[in-house]
């Protein structure tokens, strides 16, 4: 039974697809960016967003925060809110809660916008933690944010789990030593998570418990 558990945001306890991807053509609009397919900013979910501009489109450096700030100008009005929580998930955020289990946000989405969306949705008061990235650009990488999680819930590296939706989840929990749960509801693909290596594979929330828990 694991003891800590570390949630990723987008993509595992909310499906947040409309308004990242909204947020994104908005960015790409006033970039003066027409080509290409809206199925391909799927990409755009998981990854820092200077990444994403740089790989996705080329952009140089400079364009790249030129993005990431107008995809926050209309993701702080409009995007944050275009997202709703996956069946299940206030189900089994309670159960863990109820066996004592310490539980914490690791997301590379801001600190401002992650804690907004728990509170929007009514979860905060499950999370002992949150771990997130900073306006700034500081802790963008997946790893950075695991250590951080890890740094201020005092967590063992032994008694914790990340559970997230792409291979960035399951990566940054290797690097910082702890074991992971690929979730196949997402973003990411069974394929993704198995060769990235994750150590569990959860189909609903539900499972996500079993395997926590020990019951499965």
């Amino acid at each position: 039974m694991y003891k800590n558990v570390f949630f990723d945001l987008d993509g595992t306890l909310t499906d947040s697809g409309e308004g990242i991807l909204n947020s994104v053509e908005y960015a790409l609009k006033k970039l003066g960016i027409t080509n290409y397919e809206r199925s391909k900013l799927y990409g755009f979910i998981g990854p820092p967003l200077m990444v994403s501009f740089g790989e996705f489109f080329g952009l140089s450096e400079e364009k790249c925060k030129e993005g990431v700030r107008l995809y926050r100008e209309y993701y702080s009005k409009k995007g944050i809110y275009e997202n709703r929580l996956y069946d299940g998930i206030v189900p089994l955020l309670e159960k863990l809660k109820a066996a004592g289990i310490n539980i914490v946000l690791a997301t590379s989405k801001p600190h401002e916008f992650a804690e907004e969306i728990l509170r929007y949705f009514g979860i905060a008061r499950y999370f002992d933690h949150i771990a997130a990235a900073e306006m700034n650009g500081r802790r963008n990488e997946k790893s950075d944010i695991i250590a951080y999680a890890l740094e201020i819930s005092g967590a063992e590296r032994a008694k914790t789990v990340m559970v997230g939706d792409r291979m960035f989840d399951v990566l940054g929990a290797k690097t910082m030593g702890i074991a992971s749960i690929g979730v196949l509801y997402g973003f990411g693909t069974e394929d993704e998570l198995v060769k990235a290596g994750a150590d569990y594979i959860a189909k609903t929330p539900e499972s996500i418990s079993e395997i926590v828990l020990g019951t499965n």
